[in-house]
């Protein structure tokens, strides 16, 4: 596993923090939470390296998708119409 650390500096108006009414801290922890459910969403990144992103383990990650509205599995209907055939097939009917 790689140990290797990059920053990204990211720059905002202050009052988007003020509003939240977060700290400076739990603002930027929630932008690499953001960051890492929008690239998990979207299949950039696998569960695993999402929950690094965020400074979690994978467990708690995957648990945490609901709050943001992101399933846990992301099938597209093709691929769920494949696995619902599947398993009539196998059931025999």
């Amino acid at each position: 596993m790689d140990d290797a650390r990059e920053s990204v500096k990211v720059e905002y108006p202050a009052d988007v923090r003020v509003t939240l009414r977060d700290s400076k801290e739990e603002f930027a922890q929630e932008l690499k939470m953001l960051a890492a459910v929008k690239l998990y969403e979207l299949g950039r990144i696998s569960s695993g390296k999402a929950a690094a992103l965020a400074g979690m383990d994978r467990t708690t990650f995957l648990l945490s998708l609901g709050q943001y509205r992101v399933p846990v599995f992301n099938y597209t209907t093709a691929e769920v119409e494949r696995e619902v055939e599947e398993a009539k097939a196998r059931a025999g009917g």
